[in-house]
């Protein structure tokens, strides 16, 4: 595509650079932070629709937004899988009812969401689902039984979105169905936290014991559909914003070689301007392929890209400090058992980099079939 920005864009910069300096501010809680992009309108810039509570924003506005987000130190979202993933994925096969119903919400920053996808034993096939859903003699009611993992941000969330297989019986894509679950279901919805090398706990292991779920996204049998589709919303403008943070991360991985003396090794120097020329390819393959829909393989190459990219970058962030890499920032202590600088969390949390979000392998096979059109791989027997 041509991508540049026009006058209108930079007003918009303009706008959006000075309502984040005057509101960002340190202590605020990200909760709070989401009502307060909501009462903006901020949230929903790329719905295509607007009457929800939401601007509506041109391809390169939201771009403009995301550079400018990334570059102001806001707080991380909670709110990006209800406004990302779930509310595109409403408007492209939701009713109406639930459009009214869950869209205006997740505008305001009132009502967060987490992906119930990944489950134990079936790794990055999604295919793969055990969790059932029973429909209720009253027909609108199912009761969700089964197990997801890897739920981002399920300890904070007031709605959970669950591939669960409806029809018994039936094997790996068919009989699937997209359902919308209130995560406050004491007794039939239990969160477990689960430990992070990083001493953090953003993941979560989901139960659920007969929960309640009265919402069908599409359909009753038609979830792979439905997951499919959404997963093509998990690339776009917010593959640049991350590239923003990425640029920051390796700007502190040059000074910290600077500091260290081991910028003047050449095999460390050498790496470190690949790491930059390789940032700058990225984005440039970013912008081409921004709002483009038909290349099947170009989530699976960007995301190959990147996830490769900030591993070895947090190898980088190591190496150059030598042994002092290994030493916490403050003593150990029962309560603290360890802390990490930024250094260090880049390297431990880069590990997993090639394996959330579909794993190096999982983006190769899609390539190799979806793209070259080489023979399916093999399944096992379900």
């Amino acid at each position: 595509m041509d991508f540049g920005f026009t006058r209108e864009d930079q007003d918009f910069r303009e706008e959006a650079r000075a309502w984040l300096a005057g509101n960002v501010k340190g202590g605020i809680d990200r909760r709070t932070w989401e009502r307060t992009l909501g009462a903006e309108g901020w949230i929903g810039l790329g719905w295509g629709e607007v009457g929800y509570g939401n601007r509506c924003a041109t391809l390169t506005q939201q771009v403009v937004w995301a550079e400018e987000y990334a570059r102001s130190g806001a707080p991380a979202r909670s709110g990006h899988i209800g406004e990302n993933l779930l509310a595109p994925t409403l408007l492209a096969h939701g009713s109406d009812e639930q459009k009214s119903r869950f869209l205006p919400p997740i505008a305001a920053g009132e009502e967060l969401w987490c992906q119930g996808y990944s489950e134990p034993g079936a790794g990055s096939d999604l295919a793969g689902i055990r969790t059932a859903a029973v429909r209720e003699p009253d027909g609108r009611t199912y009761r969700v039984t089964g197990q997801k993992v890897w739920t981002s941000l399920a300890h904070v969330a007031d709605w959970c979105f669950v591939l669960a297989r409806t029809e018994p019986g039936s094997a790996r894509h068919h009989g699937l169905s997209f359902l919308l679950v209130p995560m406050d279901q004491p007794g039939r919805i239990e969160v477990r936290p689960i430990r992070q090398m990083t001493g953090t706990s953003d993941f979560n292991e989901v139960f659920f014991d007969g929960a309640r779920a009265e919402h069908v996204v599409g359909g009753a049998g038609h979830g792979w559909r439905v997951a499919m589709s959404l997963l093509g919303f998990e690339r776009g403008v917010s593959t640049l914003a991350q590239q923003i943070g990425f640029a920051e991360e390796l700007g502190a991985v040059v000074r910290a070689a600077v500091e260290s003396g081991a910028a003047r090794d050449p095999v460390v120097r050498e790496r470190l301007v690949r790491q930059w020329a390789e940032l700058r390819t990225m984005r440039w393959n970013a912008l081409r392929t921004l709002g483009s829909s038909g290349d099947a393989g170009a989530p699976s190459v960007a995301k190959l890209l990147w996830a490769g990219w900030h591993q070895r970058l947090g190898e980088l962030a190591v190496l150059v400090r030598g042994a002092r890499a290994a030493v916490g920032p403050v003593d150990w202590s029962a309560s603290t058992p360890y802390e990490l600088d930024a250094s260090q969390h880049l390297f431990l949390f880069s590990r997993a980099d090639t394996i959330y979000g579909g794993s190096d392998q999982i983006q190769r096979t899609i390539i190799a079939e979806r793209v070259l059109g080489l023979p399916r791989e093999p399944k096992g027997a379900v």
